[in-house]
């Protein structure tokens, strides 16, 4: 993952219009205090410190930027402190800003975000404030009005799959069709996680097919989970209760996976709408369950119940 970090605001594949936008406010000496917010793994990290890259020559980097991630302190004694005299100081031989960047944002107490307000505004001549954070809503109103807000989305499979063969080209690793599909699939949009999974997948087992892949994230294959749908509609509830359960414990699933698979197949299948209706109720309940820490052989039993009664009302209407 770090091999293959962009250095460049140029290799960052995503978020044409937010670079383009950043790079104008670089060559034109105007950059403003950013806010940039999105799910991990989709640039943020990478599109600031290419910025810092372009700014500062390597060997001003360490007097000109200050990098503060949710793994160092951040309290408010931190913000009153060194964010306070890094920001305060002017540059002696350079004209031009410094630039803080606070990683993971939303990290900080209420109390270092309202500290953090007058600074920006106080040194806003010759400090830039670089804001970074997956949640909006955790960041105080107060800070997101001095910041330029730019939204970093998931990214799109086509913008994650010339990215990953590059990747998997200079490793030299054996990936199969359905494998790309299936790392993309699962990654859903963070980059980060397509490359670990890549990665492990390709230590594994060697070869990454669409199989390796969902076995080697514990992930239950499409055929698992239309047997499992097939069974808990057209077996008694024992059988199937026997059926999935040894299915579970050969391949180590997850209640939770399944759910959230079957889930997308409810949506396929033609049932008829009250029927839906009542069955989706039903699997919401069991998620919310499952999430408040129960015991999953008597929420898996709860969720085959729910489909047979749902078949049961299908027969009945007919």
């Amino acid at each position: 993952v770090e091999k293959y970090r962009p250095q460049a605001l140029s290799e960052l594949v995503s978020h044409r219009d937010i670079l383009s936008t950043v790079q104008r406010f670089i060559s034109e000496d105007r950059l403003p205090h950013l806010l940039l917010y999105g799910p991990p793994g989709t640039g943020k990290t990478s599109t600031i410190l290419a910025c810092a890259r372009q700014l500062y020559r390597e060997r001003e980097f360490g007097s000109m930027v200050l990098e503060l991630n949710a793994s160092d302190d951040r309290g408010i004694d931190i913000v009153r402190g060194p964010i306070l005299s890094f920001a305060s100081t002017r540059t002696i031989f350079k004209k031009g800003f410094k630039l803080v960047i606070l990683d993971e944002a939303d990290a900080m107490t209420q109390d270092a975000q309202n500290a953090l307000r007058r600074v920006i505004e106080k040194f806003t001549e010759n400090t830039r404030f670089c804001l970074i954070c997956n949640y909006l809503s955790k960041i105080i109103p107060a800070l997101q009005s001095r910041c330029t807000r730019f939204r970093f989305g998931p990214l799109t499979p086509e913008l994650m799959v010339p990215r990953l063969q590059h990747v998997i080209q200079e490793e030299g690793v054996d990936v199969t069709e359905d494998g790309m599909k299936a790392l993309v699939t699962l990654s859903s949009g963070d980059m980060r996680r397509a490359l670990n999974i890549l990665q492990s997948t390709a230590m594994a087992f060697g070869k990454v097919t669409e199989e390796n892949v969902y076995t080697c994230t514990g992930h239950p294959l499409k055929s698992d989970i239309s047997n499992i749908l097939d069974w808990m509609l057209n077996q008694d509830f024992s059988t199937a209760y026997r059926k999935i359960m040894e299915l579970k414990t050969l391949k180590g699933l997850a209640l939770q996976d399944i759910l959230t698979e079957i889930h997308l197949f409810v949506h396929r299948v033609n049932f008829p709408p009250s029927v839906r209706i009542q069955l989706l109720i039903k699997m919401a309940d069991i998620e919310y369950r499952l999430a408040a820490g129960t015991s999953e052989k008597i929420q898996l039993s709860s969720l085959i119940a729910a489909f047979q009664v749902t078949r049961d009302l299908i027969v009945a209407e007919a």
